[in-house]
């Protein structure tokens, strides 16, 4: 048997642009269901990182407080090691307006739990885990809901009709697929593993510092209780540090961070270590009649900056500013069409302008890092910059604490 349901907007995927959409159109009084196919949040190796435009974003929907409460370390500044063993301050967080002069590193689970629980003060709203969407249904050319199935094995299959259904599926998204739209692929010369380290009383956790040591990249990310860390090497290298073994890799780490010298036995072994295969792409067209993909679903972005998370925040505030009026006025189906063409022309633009950002990053520091040019310390011109033009740091905090076009919460959401 096949149960069926149905509401208004259906949202696959509970990350954080699905969630927050859910919360943004639950509090306009639109019916809602976001689907999540885990159980829980609770999953390693996500993105940590809050940057300014999110953390304004939960103060003007009354989250602020609460959020601030939630288990975080703080982020001041972006420093680049040099040759001399000095670090040039390369952006400044602290030039930018309290509050929003820093990046939070916030657990991904805790954000989304808080979400959540904001989410299920409004009526309209409903969460359902453990559930996997297997497709899409479609009348007439019209995407008209999602096929869903517990991921568990268990349990009946289920048909959720919907006036509109929103990939946030991710970067592997079923429904993207399902719907026949392919993303346009832009070469990345990286892949990152992931892996975690006890945090030591007295750690510095304030500066988020990359470390070069002949061709091995490595960047920590501060928690409350530990530190977690990405070890970046050349697209394809997975099985070679795994056959070089944990020893290998313990040493990479001490080489290029001493001061974890003490502390990498805590990587048992290779099975401690996860390979995030990196990718970076974008939709040519984010929607079909009925369906609309925002986030990795429409633009996959690469760990270089951190910024992935919070434009698929930017992406799911746009989307739900600019949807809640026409379902206002009634529209469903094929005749959101405008609306849906329009939220990708207002999300393109910062999309394609942080990847290709993040395109000059692999350039200029990756694949020159990975030739072992970076002996000699970062790019000049960079360099020149941060030092000699100090305003310049200020620039380039803002780029990464707010990014282009950040979107600010519609006033029927504020709290």
């Amino acid at each position: 048997m096949v149960t069926v349901s149905r509401t208004t907007v259906a949202v696959v995927g509970g990350g954080p642009a699905g969630v927050v959409l859910g919360l943004l159109l639950a509090r306009a009084g639109v019916e809602v269901r976001v689907l999540e196919r885990h159980d829980d949040f609770n999953r390693d190796f996500r993105g940590d990182t809050v940057h300014a435009s999110t953390i304004r974003l939960l103060d003007e929907l009354g989250l602020g407080a609460p959020f601030r409460a939630l288990p975080q370390s703080r982020l001041d500044d972006f420093s680049l090691p040099m040759p001399d063993g000095s670090r040039l301050l390369l952006g400044g967080f602290s030039r930018l307006a309290p509050p929003y002069d820093h990046v939070a590193m916030v657990p991904q689970w805790d954000l989304l739990d808080l979400l959540v629980t904001a989410a299920r003060q409004e009526p309209s709203f409903r969460i359902s885990t453990g559930l996997a969407a297997t497709g899409l249904i479609e009348e007439n050319g019209v995407v008209t809901g999602v096929h869903l199935r517990p991921r568990d094995g268990t349990g009946e299959p289920e048909e959720l009709r919907a006036d509109v259904v929103i990939a946030c599926d991710g970067r592997n998204s079923v429904l993207r697929r399902a719907a026949g739209l392919v993303p346009r692929a832009f070469r990345v010369p990286f892949d990152t593993w992931w892996c975690r380290l006890p945090r030591h009383p007295g750690d510095a956790a304030s500066a988020l510092t990359p470390a070069f040591s002949d061709r091995d990249v490595l960047l920590s990310f501060p928690r409350p209780e530990y530190h977690q860390v990405a070890y970046f090497a050349p697209k394809g290298s997975d099985a070679a540090l795994r056959a070089a073994g944990v020893t290998a890799f313990r040493a990479r780490v001490a080489r290029l961070r001493p001061d974890f010298a003490d502390r990498v036995d805590a990587i048992a072994s290779m099975d401690d270590v996860h390979v995030l295969d990196v990718r970076m792409d974008r939709l040519r067209r984010w929607w079909r009649p009925g369906l609309l993909c925002i986030g990795d679903a429409a633009h996959a972005m690469s760990p270089a900056g951190g910024v992935g998370i919070n434009l698929a925040v930017q992406d799911a505030v746009a989307t739900a500013t600019i949807l809640v009026p026409a379902l206002r006025r009634g529209l469903r189906g094929g005749a959101l069409d405008r609306v849906l063409a329009a939220v990708q022309r207002r999300r393109t633009p910062p999309a394609a302008l942080v990847q290709a950002a993040q395109a000059v990053l692999h350039r200029v520091v990756f694949e020159r890092a990975f030739a072992g040019h970076l002996r000699d310390g970062p790019p000049l011109l960079p360099v020149l910059l941060a030092r000699w033009v100090p305003p310049v740091r200020g620039v380039y905090a803002r780029g990464i604490a707010f990014g282009p076009l950040p979107e600010h919460a519609p006033e029927w959401a504020r709290r």
